[in-house]
């Protein structure tokens, strides 16, 4: 039976589609009706397991894990090329900025004749010394002490920056530990703000600093801004002030000993002072020599041999508190010598040598502490040693306490001179003496600067305390006496007679001393109010005077007073006298014997010890 074309048709398509739906693994389009949604699922369900097996849950958690693992390890190295290039742009950015000002600025220190220290000016106690000034030894002791890898390391500790950045998130304490190239700049180019912008700046900088200058160069900037505790700023102030030498004299034991007191010096700085203080900085003092020891910063000889060091007392004693009139007097020689004013010799980093016997004026001090005037007054002891025929003042004692009485006795107290200027009156005298008879109160130091030209027969000296200034290790000034002739030899060698003929004014010494010492002047008995008390010779003279005053009616002001009758103050001044003039010739080989009415043109002359240098 035949189709109709149309039912041909219809045929094919009927064919290719169940074709279609075979290769497609799907069943063929029948007329049948159309199965339910379930049977449906179930159908395709069941082509899909034929086709795709269902992967197991352990493989597919797998699969997903590894692709999360491969993004973190992309994002992760995303991130340390970001952080690398941002600190390689902060790196570039970042300059090394300069000292802050009073980091650099440099206090100026006054010694006495011998180079021991006196004392300073200026707003810091800070020297700076060349690194070639400081032993080897010094140096490996505050590498030991503080930063053991100084020398191979790149400026930074990672371990120290981890942990300060740890502690300043956390508000924790803040934390050490820095290496020494950080905590230069910490200490001289940063501000001391603790944050960790500013720790990260710190590492920056430590980096740049340590690629661009050399150790050597990070180590002496270091050793002359970091604080030892005592006021220093620097291993030069505390040398001094710890020890009382030089950076280049310090011993092994001694720079041991600096070394550990970097790491606190506000409580180390009471060594010697303080048991508990000493014996723990002792510990750590050994500690750092074993460090250097083991390193072979030092030999096993020289480990063996070091003895814990003593320290200068801290605080200061009571010597301390007159030594302040010499350096105000040292301090504006000085200035006048170099044409700057006092505030900028005091920044300027300057050591100035004075002609001070620091010995002699620390005993001086304790020969007149126990010296007391009457109730309601006030007694004033002024003592004055002068280098006749040079002019240097070996010892200026002023008073007893800068700090209650700046007011300087010595040089600028007027002082009633009575018949202590009897002896000038019957001779002509030259300038710059002509004035002296016109005053009837002359400072001491003026006086003594007479009885100086008595003892050089005549030839006058300015009277000086500067004997050299250094600057950077150049002398920029050095003192040379200034004299000129004020009595010819006959007229000194009147005056000089005079003076040891003079009676002595009521004293209890012995006759024999009492010849040695010209004692006079103003008021007698009961009424006296000055003592002048005077010893010469070709090498010193010495002049010990006794005065006293009372608050004046308006105030503020003052007017002269008696002297206590017990002790006699002529006995007390001429007691006096003798105690220095014993310490100031001591050691010499000779006593001070009494000296004799010397022949025309000739004078007694024990040897002092000021004289010899």
């Amino acid at each position: 039976m035949h189709e109709s074309p149309a039912a041909q048709e219809t045929s094919a398509q009927k064919t290719s589609v169940q074709e279609t739906a075979v290769a497609q693994d799907e069943p063929p389009v029948t007329n049948q009706p159309c199965p339910s949604g379930r049977a449906r699922r179930s159908k395709r369900t069941a082509g899909s397991h034929r086709s795709h097996p269902r992967v197991p849950l352990r493989l597919r958690l797998r699969r997903t894990r590894r692709r999360r693992l491969r993004r973190l390890i992309i994002a992760f190295l995303a991130l340390i090329a970001a952080l690398c290039t941002a600190a390689v742009v902060a790196y570039q950015l970042t300059d090394i900025p300069e000292p802050h000002p009073e980091n650099v600025t440099q206090s100026t220190v006054f010694t006495d004749d011998k180079g021991s220290y006196l004392g300073r000016r200026g707003p810091v106690d800070r020297q700076e010394v060349p690194l070639s000034q400081v032993p080897r030894y010094v140096q490996d002791a505050v590498i030991a002490a503080e930063n053991r890898t100084f020398r191979t390391d790149n400026g930074v500790s990672p371990r120290a920056i981890a942990r300060a950045m740890l502690a300043s998130l956390t508000g924790g304490e803040r934390q050490g530990g820095s290496t020494i190239t950080q905590q230069y700049v910490k200490n001289a180019l940063l501000s001391p703000e603790q944050s960790l912008s500013r720790k990260a700046r710190e590492a920056l900088i430590a980096i740049k600093l340590d690629r661009t200058r050399s150790k050597d160069e990070i180590l002496e900037g270091y050793l002359n801004t970091v604080y030892f505790g005592r006021g220093s700023a620097g291993i030069q102030a505390a040398a001094r002030n710890y020890f009382d030498v030089d950076t280049r004299n310090l011993t092994v034991s001694q720079g041991a000993a600096l070394a550990s007191i970097v790491n606190i010096p506000s409580y180390y700085e009471k060594a010697g002072s303080d048991p508990k203080v000493t014996a723990k900085l002792r510990d750590r003092w050994e500690w750092v020599l074993d460090a250097m020891a083991a390193s072979g910063s030092i030999t096993a000889k020289q480990r063996a041999e070091a003895v814990f060091p003593a320290f200068r007392f801290y605080p200061p004693g009571t010597t301390e508190g007159q030594r302040e009139y010499m350096i105000d007097v040292a301090a504006k020689e000085a200035a006048d010598r170099l044409g700057i004013t006092e505030d900028q010799l005091a920044r300027g980093g300057y050591t100035v040598r004075t002609t001070f016997d620091l010995a002699l004026q620390d005993a001086t001090t304790e020969s007149v502490k126990d010296l007391k005037g009457r109730k309601g007054t006030r007694l004033h002891t002024a003592v004055v040693a002068i280098e006749p025929g040079d002019g240097a003042v070996r010892l200026l004692y002023g008073g007893s306490d800068y700090a209650r009485q700046p007011f300087n006795d010595a040089v600028d107290g007027a002082v009633e001179a009575g018949t202590a200027l009897e002896p000038f009156g019957k001779v002509r005298l030259g300038a710059p003496l002509t004035a002296l008879r016109k005053t009837a109160a002359p400072t001491p130091l003026k006086l003594a600067s007479a009885y100086a030209t008595v003892a050089a027969k005549g030839v006058y000296a300015t009277p000086y305390t500067v004997t050299e200034i250094i600057r950077d290790g150049r002398t920029v000034y050095t003192a040379r006496p200034d004299t000129r002739r004020a009595l010819n030899e006959k007229e000194a060698f009147v005056v000089n007679a005079t003076m040891y003929a003079w009676p002595a004014l009521g004293t209890s010494v012995a006759p024999s001393t009492a010849q040695t010492f010209f004692t006079a002047g103003a008021g007698g008995g009961i009424t006296r109010r000055t003592v002048w008390s005077t010893r010469l010779d070709s090498r010193l003279a010495l002049t010990v005077v006794l005065f006293a005053d009372r608050p004046g009616e308006k105030k503020d002001t003052t007017v002269p007073a008696q002297l206590p009758d017990k002790p006699a103050p002529t006995e007390s001044a001429e007691e006096t006298a003798a105690q220095i003039w014993q310490l100031a010739t001591a050691g010499v080989g000779e006593s001070p014997t009494p000296a004799p009415v010397a022949e025309e043109g000739e004078a007694a002359r024990p040897r002092t010890r000021a004289a010899q240098r």
